[in-house]
């Protein structure tokens, strides 16, 4: 009787090799990163922890951006990117000198107020006394835009006679920013002394409100 030929057990298919797009790997370590830095610092923050979250090896932070410090400056130019995005859609330009004003504080404190993490990232990065923003070309460069726009709407009220001449776009943006980090870097211990809401709606309308009024008599004429 012929022998029947059992057959042949088939190889297994190895798993399907993960194909990673460059540009989104790239971009899904800079979110965990933001996440972890903004959290735990430049030093506490953990390249093993982002690289487990990412689902990728710590080599591979490093091929893309050199070394952990590299790793952080590149936050950082996305997190400020963020902001200026924003910025360039305000369309300054098209709204009345007082209108302008009003809108350029409203936003900023807004902004500040939805993005609590990028706080901590600009006071970590203070702590470190602003190296990383130092030696990044595209930190000094994407901060242009937002300083033209505010000179022109000034411009524009100087030759309206609404505001007053002799303002620094610079100062005038430093003080808008201060004014709108402080309600969210200093929350917590401002609450703790003053038994004060800081984060309510109600207490955030009132907040914002004062600064946008604030900035307009700052610069108004009369």
């Amino acid at each position: 009787m012929p022998s029947v030929k059992k057959p042949t057990a088939r190889a297994a298919k190895p798993p399907p090799v993960k194909r990673r797009d460059r540009e989104r790997t790239r971009q899904e370590i800079l979110d965990i990163a933001f996440e972890e830095f903004a959290e735990n610092g430049l030093s506490g923050g953990n390249t093993d922890a982002i690289a487990a979250r990412a689902d990728i090896t710590k080599r591979l932070i490093f091929y893309y951006f050199n070394s952990k410090e590299g790793l952080f400056t590149a936050v950082l130019e996305m997190a400020y990117a963020k902001m200026r995005a924003a910025e360039e859609n305000l369309h300054l330009e098209a709204l009345a000198p007082e209108a302008a004003i009003r809108r350029l504080a409203e936003f900023t404190f807004d902004f500040h107020q939805a993005h609590p993490q990028f706080v901590r990232l600009v006071t970590i990065e203070n702590i470190h006394r602003g190296r990383h923003i130092t030696i990044s070309e595209t930190l000094k460069q994407i901060t242009q835009p937002i300083i033209s726009q505010i000179a022109r709407v000034l411009e524009r009220g100087v030759a309206g006679g609404v505001i007053r001449s002799g303002i620094d776009p610079v100062e005038l943006h430093m003080t808008l920013n201060a004014l709108s980090f402080f309600s969210v870097a200093n929350r917590h211990t401002f609450e703790a002394q003053f038994a004060r809401d800081m984060s309510s709606p109600k207490a955030r309308a009132q907040r914002r409100g004062e600064i946008a009024d604030a900035l307009w008599r700052y610069v108004r004429t009369d």
